[in-house]
């Protein structure tokens, strides 16, 4: 089913030891979501046997993200892009942007149920400003920040380092713990061994 809207952006920080083990930090609002565009590279090789594609593999290599917010706010700036409050409490954003983030959002849908996202690491980069003279009428001015999208360090029960983890809220079997904890902490997938 399609979504119909978008809101609830929160972003965690990501802490990593001295072995690349991550960990996250309890979620924050961002800001409230005007537009989402999340565009996906995949890394592709095709092995060709007997004259033919024998085997093709697709893999994720990265993804772009960009937001749309109504006000990105100096303490989501300081958090997500790396920018710096000075002693006269001036937002001063520095050569070096970006540091590793989660990424959470989620969009009603036609039946009036949630699906849920969260991007396991985004690097964002400094927002976008674009403003305008006030001419006949009004025009709303407003941030945009632009992110890559890469997968985790961390492994999950499987091995692998996932890049997203997405859930609709009236999926059959789903834990009702899992739809109300989401904003509370990062969701860590959990596989049973052998399955």
């Amino acid at each position: 089913m399609a979504t119909i809207g978008l809101d609830k952006l929160f972003y965690s920080k990501i802490t990593e030891d001295t072995s690349g083990n991550e960990t996250y930090a309890t979620p924050v609002a961002l800001a409230k979501a005007i537009k989402a565009d999340l565009s996906v590279e995949l890394a592709e090789a095709t092995l060709y046997a007997d004259d033919a594609a024998a085997e093709v593999v697709k893999e994720f290599k990265q993804g772009k993200l960009s937001l749309g917010i109504d006000d990105i706010g100096v303490s989501a700036a300081q958090a997500l892009t790396g920018a710096a409050v000075d002693d006269n409490n001036v937002l001063v954003s520095a050569s070096k942007t970006g540091d590793h983030r989660w990424q959470s959002a989620s969009g009603p849908r036609r039946n009036g149920k949630y699906r849920y996202f969260w991007l396991y690491r985004v690097i964002f980069g400094v927002p976008a400003t674009n403003l305008a003279t006030k001419g006949d009428s009004i025009t709303f001015s407003t941030p945009t920040i632009e992110g890559t999208v890469i997968r985790r360090n961390k492994e999950d029960d499987q091995g692998n380092h996932p890049w997203k983890s997405e859930v609709n809220e009236d999926d059959a079997g789903v834990p009702a713990a899992i739809i109300t904890g989401w904003y509370t902490q990062v969701y860590e997938p959990s596989f049973t061994e052998g399955v």
